[in-house]
C-alpha cells in the first residue's frame, strides 16, 4: 500500500476546522514508536524507517520506504500485527538493527471519506495536522496527493512538513 500523507502545524481552531469539514471523530490514541537503524545501510540516509508501533488495538511492525514525491511523504508503507513487542525488539537487536529512538503522542483521529485526520501532540514537539489516504499505484498517488494538499489548504494550514516527527525530534534535541 502507498501511503500519501502531508503534515502541518496544527492552529488553536484546526479541530474545528476539521470538524466543520464533516469530518467524523474516529477515536483517540496513545501511541509510542520505537525506531530501528539498520547494520546494512543508514535509514536516515535512505530514507526508511523501521518501527514498532505500541497502542491500544496491539503493537505493529511497520517498514517505510523512501518518499515518493517532493510535496508530501508519500511513501510505501507495510505494517503487521505483532503479537510481543519485547521479542520483536530483540529479534531486531539480535539481527545487528539498532534502537535509534522513541516518540510518543497522543493522535485524535477523524474520518472523512476515504482520508483520515491524525491531530497529534508530540512529546518534545507540539501540535500537528496530518491527513492520510491510500493509493494503489503511481496515478492513484498522484491524485490523492493533489486531494489531501486541497484539504489542507481548505484548512488555512500551509507549508508541509515532510520530515517525520523522528527527524525533526532528532534536529530539535539531537537524540540520534
Amino acid at each position: 500500500m502507498i501511503e500519501v500523507e502531508v503534515k502541518a502545524r496544527a492552529k488553536p481552531d484546526t479541530k474545528e476546522m476539521i470538524e466543520a469539514l464533516g469530518a467524523v471523530y474516529a477515536g483517540t490514541e496513545h501511541q509510542h514508536d520505537i525506531y530501528f537503524n539498520s547494520p546494512l545501510k543508514d535509514f536516515r540516509t535512505s530514507d526508511e524507517a523501521l518501527r514498532i508501533r505500541i497502542k491500544e488495538e496491539g503493537p505493529r511492525l511497520t517498514y517505510k520506504g523512501p518518499k515518493l514525491d517532493p510535496l508530501t511523504k508519500t511513501r510505501l508503507e507495510l505494517t503487521t500485527e505483532i503479537a510481543r513487542p519485547l521479542e520483536m525488539e530483540q529479534i531486531l537487536l539480535s539481527l545487528g538493527f539498532v534502537r535509534s529512538a522513541e516518540v510518543k503522542k497522543c493522535r485524535v483521529k477523524y474520518a472523512l471519506g476515504r482520508m483520515t485526520f491524525a491531530l497529534d501532540e508530540v512529546e518534545g514537539l507540539g501540535s500537528f495536522l496530518e491527513i492520510e489516504a491510500s493509493a494503489s499505484d503511481e496515478e492513484d498517488w498522484t491524485e490523492k496527493s493533489k486531494e489531501v494538499l486541497d484539504v489542507l489548504s481548505g484548512l488555512g494550514l500551509h507549508g508541509t512538513i515532510r520530515k517525520s516527527y523522528l527527524e525533526l525530534l532528532e534536529e530539535k534535541h539531537r537524540i540520534i
